[in-house]
């Protein structure tokens, strides 16, 4: 049910930004990039986790766990770059708004979107092959609800030190690296938004803002505590509980806050809920005119 929700709430912003031109901005653009990784990166973890549980053939091979790791991976990272880059946007509308629309061009915003793809496709590529050279020694069970790179790590030999520098530390890049131009871009919008005389426009600008700045706190928080924190030890409940979460109810969550928080997506919805309604009322008249029996002649 969660995982038809993500789907239909992160298609339904998809198509108004492609319907509305009002929402043919860069931030919009943006959000349908946005958009489109929560469906990969739920699908990747979610009709998997779905089959194992109806089926309860709980085994996967090797290939497999290995290629949904680097998919889970790929679309994590390609996210919180996504989110940056929003970030971003907003900083740029807000506090530089006569530059924004000579930088924050069609083919710029091209470049940025492509460039975070890019990124996202490289950094999984290195634990990836590492643990596919890997002997996995003891037991084969994996301790979650889908292949992650913690629990696999854990599973290979016991000399996994690089490894585990490396995955933390590229994690660190990412995750904070994202975060910081996050907060560095919300430090000079709050400051801006407080130096606004009109109270209508302090108000416009913190709703468009807000349904960002409250997907990167949800999102961020549980990752960062998911991965860059130190060894919980033998914790597997926990992180298991927290995978869900980012992996599961977060992406189900960010349709809501997007549409439920902005005023130009539900005046779009609204829009398209109306043109929907008035082609089925033009549809039934048609109908109903094609149907209308002859007179029969006297």
């Amino acid at each position: 049910m969660i995982y038809m929700l993500t789907l239909l709430g992160n298609i339904i912003l998809i198509s108004l930004t492609r319907w509305d031109t009002n929402l043919r901005t860069p931030m919009y653009f943006f959000l349908t990039s946005f958009s489109f990784i929560e469906i990969g990166y739920t699908t990747v973890t979610v009709p998997r986790m779905l089959f194992d549980l109806v089926s309860g053939n709980k085994t996967i091979s090797f290939k497999s766990c290995l290629t949904q790791m680097y998919f889970f991976f790929l679309f994590g990272t390609t996210e919180f770059l996504i989110l940056a880059l929003m970030g971003f946007d907003r900083y740029m509308a807000i506090c530089n708004p006569l530059h924004y629309t000579n930088l924050m061009n069609k083919r710029f915003c091209y470049q940025l979107v492509f460039g975070s793809w890019i990124s996202g496709c490289m950094v999984p590529t290195v634990p990836t092959i590492v643990l596919s050279r890997k002997p996995f020694c003891g037991s084969k069970i994996i301790n979650h609800f889908f292949c992650d790179v913690g629990p696999l790590v854990k599973l290979s030999s016991p000399d996994t030190f690089f490894l585990d520098v490396f995955v933390f530390m590229i994690s660190a890049i990412v995750v904070l690296g994202s975060l910081l131009l996050v907060t560095v871009s919300y430090v000079f919008i709050i400051s801006a938004i407080f130096r606004m005389s009109s109270s209508s426009g302090r108000r416009k600008t913190f709703s468009t803002c807000a349904s960002h700045f409250l997907v990167v706190t949800i999102f961020f928080g549980t990752v960062i505590f998911m991965y860059i924190r130190p060894s919980s030890g033998e914790n597997y409940e926990m992180d298991k509980a927290i995978s869900i979460f980012y992996s599961v109810v977060t992406p189900a969550l960010n349709p809501l806050i997007y549409s439920l928080r902005n005023n130009e997506v539900k005046k779009a919805l609204v829009k398209a809920l109306e043109r929907k309604r008035n082609s089925w009322e033009d549809f039934g008249v048609v109908y109903s005119i094609k149907l209308k029996p002859r007179p029969r002649p006297r």
